[in-house]
């Protein structure tokens, strides 16, 4: 039996708490026997969330049996927490066989010195705040998980229950994983490495309407010859210009905003119909199976047919 530890705390983020927890409780219902999921507070004492629920733990941290999981979720209360809390990660932390952090839980682990010479992620409002008081660090702001050995951080929130079934996925398999996904009524197909936004909602929208046209055709015609002197021309604007005036509006090239455009198409292409790998390409803008196999190993580490296996939810087959 693995046992999870759950840190509870003033101003946690309830979800962070709940979401990871009824995924691992959906395996131990399905597996019995798998997980012992334990709660604990610094005193023993219920703590108040974020929101104004109040959790009861199980135990003081210092009665919680020893976790082969430790999980430490976020909220407002890892911006200014108690030190004995601190303590107690930087005490225990290294012992854990996984230490999980949701959301800003990171900033904890961060306090504690358990990220130091690690890969990590937050929630991306407090991404900068993370790699600026600790450039020790190596903040990724982009993916909605970080693997790092034994260590994973998660952005925010819902993210937290990508994590907790790849998590389950690595210990009992993708079946056991996807049936809790269904029970959740969520889909296991968000790969760790998957942006925490979309092209959209990543780059800012421009100030000039021009640009701003420029943006919407982008998405909407992702098979379209989207070069620079391309959009440039329905910018009105010379190339050079354009590209300047794109980035400085946008905090993205071009280049970059149509790749992830291609890239979100193509993925929903797979996710949601039954067209080929060849006719996905051609209408994503890739021209070729593979070029378009070589922008998903890039970003997602997989090719579009292991993407498409492992992310297209069973209902659709």
């Amino acid at each position: 039996m693995r046992t999870l530890l759950v840190v509870l705390f003033d101003a946690v983020q309830s979800l962070d708490v709940t979401g990871p927890v009824e995924v691992f409780a959906g395996a131990e219902t399905g597996s019995p026997g798998t997980y012992r999921i334990v709660t604990a507070s610094l005193d023993g004492a219920p703590v108040r969330t974020s929101s104004g629920l109040t959790l009861v733990p199980d135990h003081a941290l210092a009665e919680a049996p020893p976790p082969q999981t430790l999980i430490v979720p976020g909220g407002q209360g890892p911006r200014s927490p108690d030190p004995r809390l601190v303590d107690w990660l930087r005490e225990h932390g290294p012992h854990a066989g996984r230490l999980v952090s949701i959301c800003t839980g990171a900033i904890l682990l961060a306090r504690a010195g358990l990220l130091d010479g690690r890969r990590a992620t937050t929630h991306w409002a407090y991404c900068d705040t993370l790699a600026r008081n600790h450039p020790e660090i190596e903040v990724d702001p982009d993916p909605i998980y970080v693997r790092d050995g034994h260590v994973a951080t998660s952005a925010g929130v819902t993210s937290g229950i990508d994590l907790a079934l790849a998590l389950v996925e690595e210990d009992l398999g993708r079946e056991a994983a996807l049936a809790i996904a269904r029970h959740l009524v969520v889909f296991l197909r968000r790969p760790g490495n998957q942006a925490q936004f979309s092209a959209q909602l990543a780059a800012q929208t421009a100030r000039r309407e021009p640009l701003r046209e420029v943006q919407q055709w982008i998405t909407e015609h992702p098979g379209d010859d989207l070069c620079v002197d391309t959009l440039a021309t329905r910018a009105r604007l010379s190339p050079r210009h354009f590209a300047r005036a794109f980035q400085a509006e946008t905090g993205m090239t071009p280049g970059r905003y149509v790749d992830r455009v291609r890239l979100e198409h193509a993925r929903r292409l797979l996710e949601d119909t039954a067209d080929g790998i060849e006719q996905i390409s051609r209408a994503s803008g890739y021209g070729t199976p593979e070029a378009m196999r070589r922008a998903f190993v890039k970003a997602l580490g997989a090719a579009p047919a292991e993407y498409r296996r492992r992310f297209r939810p069973a209902a659709t087959h």
